[in-house]
C-alpha cells in the first residue's frame, strides 16, 4: 500500500465524508474516492459503509485505521554521511516501540526524498531547497569542504576559496533538480562536468576523472580520496521536513526526538 493512499483512508476515517475529508486534503472527491476503492480492492474488503450523509467505519476499516495511525514513513536522503541518523534511530525506537518505520532512501536528486510528492511523512534531509508549504526544523551544521583525489595539489593545502576551482569540472545534478539544491552544491555557480544521481557516482567521478565536488566535512571517505575546507561557503544544514498543517502526532514526536539527538 502506499502512504499516500493510507493518508487518504484516514482523512475520510477521521472526517466520515468524502467531501470534507477531500477538502482537508486540498483535492477534489472523485480521486478520493477512486483511491479508497483501490485500497479496498487490496485489502480484499470494504473499509467504509456509505450512505448518502456519509460514511461509516466497517469492523475491517477500524483495524486499518488504528495500523495506519501507528505508522510513520520517513524519507532519508542517500548520502550514508551523517552520523546523527544512527543516533536518532535508536533514540526513536527506544521512545516509540511500537511505531512501524517504513524508511524510503532517495537519491541526491530529490533533496525532499519524496515528502512533497507525498510518499513520506517526514524528510530527514539537508537543506535548501524550496521550502514551499513545508515546515522545516534545522537540526545541525556542518561545515563544507570539496572532495579530491588524495594525489591532487590542491589536497594538500588548509583550505580553497570556490574561485580556485573555477577551472575545474564538477559533478552536477540531472535538469530538473531543484535549483536551490544545486546552486549550493555547485558552489553558487553554474558548472560543467558529469551528472550523478548518488553518493557513490559522485565519488567514482572524483577517482577516475578528477571531477570535484562538495561534501560535508567529518564523514568517511575512502583512502582515494580528501576533503580539503571550502572558506566563503555557508554551511551545509541537517534538517527535519514535513508537510505544512500536517498534525500527525508521529511527526510531533519524531521531530522531538531528532532535536535532541542531534544536540548531542
Amino acid at each position: 500500500m502506499e502512504l499516500r493512499t493510507l493518508r487518504y483512508f484516514v482523512a475520510v476515517a477521521e472526517e466520515l465524508h468524502f467531501g470534507r475529508a477531500a477538502t482537508r486534503l486540498h483535492m477534489s472527491q472523485p480521486p478520493l474516492s477512486r483511491a479508497v476503492k483501490q485500497l479496498e480492492a487490496e485489502v480484499g474488503a470494504l473499509l467504509f459503509a456509505r450512505s448518502p450523509t456519509g460514511v461509516t467505519l466497517t469492523p475491517v476499516g477500524t483495524v486499518l485505521l488504528d495500523e495506519a495511525r501507528a505508522l510513520l514513513a520517513i524519507g532519508i536522503l542517500g548520502d550514508g554521511t551523517d552520523p546523527g541518523g544512527s543516533r536518532l534511530a535508536a533514540a526513536y525506537r527506544r521512545t516509540r516501540p511500537g511505531i512501524d518505520i517504513r524508511v524510503r532512501e532517495t537519491d541526491l536528486t530529490d533533496p525532499t526524498c519524496g515528502l512533497r510528492a507525498g510518499l513520506v511523512d517526514v524528510a530527514l534531509t539537508r537543506a535548501p531547497f524550496d521550502e514551499t508549504a513545508m515546515t522545516v526544523r534545522r537540526l545541525r551544521t556542518y561545515p563544507v569542504g570539496v572532495v579530491l583525489r588524495a594525489d591532487d595539489p590542491l589536497a594538500r593545502r588548509d583550505g580553497l576559496r570556490p574561485a580556485e576551482l573555477s577551472d575545474r569540472r564538477w559533478f552536477r545534478f540531472p535538469q530538473g533538480t531543484d535549483p536551490a539544491w544545486q546552486s549550493y552544491w555547485n558552489g553558487g555557480t553554474p558548472r560543467e562536468g558529469p551528472v550523478v544521481r548518488g553518493v557513490q557516482e559522485c565519488l567514482q567521478a572524483v577517482l577516475w576523472n578528477g571531477t570535484v565536488g562538495l561534501a560535508p566535512l567529518g564523514h568517511d571517505l575512502p583512502a582515494e580520496l580528501a576533503v580539503t575546507p571550502l572558506t566563503d561557503m555557508p554551511p551545509s544544514r541537517v534538517v527535519a521536513a514535513w508537510n505544512e498543517g500536517d498534525t500527525n502526532p508521529l511527526i510531533r514526536s519524531f521531530i522531538a526526538t531528532a532535536t535532541a539527538a542531534y544536540r548531542h
